[in-house]
């Protein structure tokens, strides 16, 4: 598959540069007990273990799949003398990672894909979220739920008291019973790993949702398991190569398994002046998985008059500077099952949809509510890809990665604008790769491509920034040598005319081998004398957090 080592080269050429055993925002300054993730060159031998333990560390976890990762709670003064012992290669902290706050499936193509009868039957979908309600009709088959195993990482069960990853599973896999039909989700057929890592805030931990990771690897020979959905994520602070998220999620890519994680609702953020630029979140900064934006649908099935959400995050990615959102996909005011008196329906009765809409009694309870987010965009495309994978399950994660971005529609304005209902700011969207990555999902395209499976790797690309006339550019595919081997094959998905097509709409200021465009003219990214362009790419990640403006808009929607 690939050793994430690989990319050395390639970052080096993007002007990153890496070192230390600590973590940016590992403090170490107090008596305190705290709990750190140890990565470990190797898998940790019994006297490293001991070593460990006589410098006051704990070990508290381990998981069966991932034996470099460990979780340790130690004193915090000691934790600079844990990072020096031969064999330690990185420690961090246990972060706090929570969720990311009947048009869709028309939209995408997915409608249409039912009908050739792809509905993604006997693929395991693995939602690694708050839990997911198995009782729910529209999660059956006849009888039997199509949740097909729950496990518990957070302490108090494997329901969703949180409202979230229920509303993530039915976009993925509702079959519409509570509708007749009108809301069933991308692939109706797939079944479902319930692995909850959020509690009833929608809050979770580093260290929770890789144990859910480990455990999607142990159990995908048993339930299939495909496609892992992964609709939360946190700050980024350190190179994909020493977060331990991103390791995880690239040893599911590594077992065969379909990484997919929301994009982030950073993209109003503009604390660094960046106008939201570089706020893509961990582990969507991995360049192994397909990593979404969100889209808004404009209540049309018809995607042409559909734009981009204004609080979408937006790339490169910090600290490695890789091309990211690699796809979008509807995002705003999705519909999709509620949870009845879970938090998010309480906070947000107003998103709950009248039952008349879809058929039934005025006076019953809603079965459905909207959310809005790239936590919805996701798992639109994680039932994509379990669709793909019920018509050819000799694919692998590169080629349904590259599939889906070759066939994804690249019609876009040059811009848009949105205005956020509450303040009556202002948004302005410019459709460059930064923004809607490789275009806009579209299902029915990705079954019907007649082309070969495309080979080889379908990793993001590194981006360079040039401080001496402000461009942007992809470095050149044939210049990044991993090892011995070419990463970037001679017909790979980036070349001219396969995934950034010679009529797509991007204007002057990047190119791909000099005739590839990529960046729309009037793109903040591409000017050099842009306020704050050079933020995105420093190594300081803390300022890549959600606003205010994004929280509102990413739960209440945007016109």
């Amino acid at each position: 598959m690939k050793n994430s080592l690989g990319l050395a080269l390639a970052l080096s050429v993007a002007g990153c540069a890496y070192a230390g055993t600590l973590a940016p925002d590992m403090k170490t300054n107090s008596f305190a007990l705290v709990t750190v993730m140890v990565q470990f060159d190797n898998t940790p031998n019994s006297a490293l273990l001991k070593l460990m333990s006589g410098n006051g560390a704990v070990n508290k976890r381990q998981f069966g799949r991932l034996p470099k990762t460990q979780v340790f709670t130690v004193p915090a003064f000691l934790i600079p003398y844990i990072s020096k012992l031969p064999g330690v290669k990185y420690v961090s902290p246990d972060r706090a990672v929570r969720r990311h706050n009947d048009v869709t499936s028309s939209t995408i193509g997915a409608t249409i894909a039912r009908q050739y009868g792809w509905t993604g039957q006997g693929i395991g979908v693995a939602i690694i979220d708050s839990g997911i309600d198995a009782t729910n009709a529209d999660l059956k088959s006849g009888s039997a739920s199509r949740v097909v195993y729950s496990e518990d990482f957070v302490g108090t069960g494997a329901n969703d008291r949180y409202g979230h990853g229920t509303h993530v599973a039915g976009i993925i896999g509702a079959n519409g019973a509570n509708s007749g039909g009108k809301y069933a989700g991308v692939a109706p057929g797939a079944n479902l790993i319930n692995l909850r890592v959020l509690d009833e805030t929608g809050s979770g931990s580093d260290s929770n949702v890789i144990a859910a990771i480990n455990r999607a690897i142990e159990l995908k020979s048993l339930y299939n398991i495909r496609v892992i959905n992964l609709s939360a994520g946190r700050g980024v602070y350190e190179s994909f190569q020493n977060d331990p998220l991103c390791q995880a999620v690239e040893a599911a890519w590594n077992a065969g398994i379909v990484v997919v994680v929301s994009a982030g609702n950073n993209g109003r953020d503009n604390s660094a002046s960046s106008l939201g630029y570089g706020t893509i979140t961990s582990p969507g900064n991995d360049p192994f998985v397909i990593t979404v934006g969100a889209m808004k649908t404009e209540g049309t099935a018809g995607r042409a008059d559909d734009l981009v959400a204004s609080y979408s995050s937006k790339g490169p990615t910090l600290v490695d500077h890789f091309a990211k959102p690699d796809l979008m996909a509807p995002g705003n005011r999705v519909a999709s099952l509620r949870v009845p008196g879970s938090t998010l329906d309480l906070a947000y009765p107003e998103n709950q949809i009248s039952p008349a809409v879809y058929g039934g009694l005025a006076n019953s309870p809603a079965a459905y509510l909207t959310m809005n987010g790239t936590s919805m965009a996701a798992p639109v495309v994680a039932g994509a890809a379990a669709l793909l994978l019920q018509q050819n399950p000799a694919m692998t994660p590169d080629q349904v990665k590259a599939r889906l971005m070759k066939t994804a529609s690249k019609a876009f304005p040059a811009s848009s604008v949105a205005t956020d209902p509450d303040t009556g700011a202002t948004f302005t969207a410019y459709y460059d790769i930064f923004t809607i990555g490789a275009g806009y999902l579209d299902v029915y395209a990705a079954l019907t491509d007649p082309t070969p499976v495309p080979t080889g790797s379908a990793v993001s690309p590194v981006v360079v920034f040039s401080a001496i006339d402000g461009s942007v550019s992809v470095v050149n595919a044939n210049q990044i040598i991993w090892e011995e081997q070419i990463i970037w094959e001679e017909q790979i998905i980036w070349e001219e005319q396969i995934i950034w097509e010679e009529h797509a709409v991007w204007g002057t200021s990047v190119f791909l081998k000099d005739t590839n465009k990529l960046l729309p003219t009037g793109s903040p990214v591409g000017q050099t004398n842009t306020a704050g362009s050079n933020a995105i790419w420093k190594s300081n990640a803390t300022w890549a957090t959600g606003s205010t403006s994004a929280e509102r808009a990413s739960m209440k929607g945007e016109k």
